[in-house]
């Protein structure tokens, strides 16, 4: 059984929910220091790439959904 203090990886959640508090400014400290000594730089780099492509996607569906709305009323 896994200790709180044991020297493993995060897990592919923990890098996710890592990723996006620290782009909502959000992050606990238990999480960044685990982050820090155990995360491999590689999965958040590629985590906070995917993560700001979809947020820029979402963006423009979204804008293009309310100039679509504004052009038809």
């Amino acid at each position: 059984m896994k200790d709180e203090g044991s020297e493993s990886r995060p897990t592919r959640w923990q890098v996710i929910k890592s990723v996006v508090a620290a782009a909502l400014g959000v992050q606990s400290e238990e999480a960044r220091q685990r982050d820090f000594t155990q995360g491999s730089p590689a999965a958040f780099i590629i985590g906070g790439v995917v993560f700001t492509a979809l947020f820029v996607i979402a963006l423009v569906v979204v804008v293009n959904l309310v100039l679509s709305a504004a052009g038809s009323g």
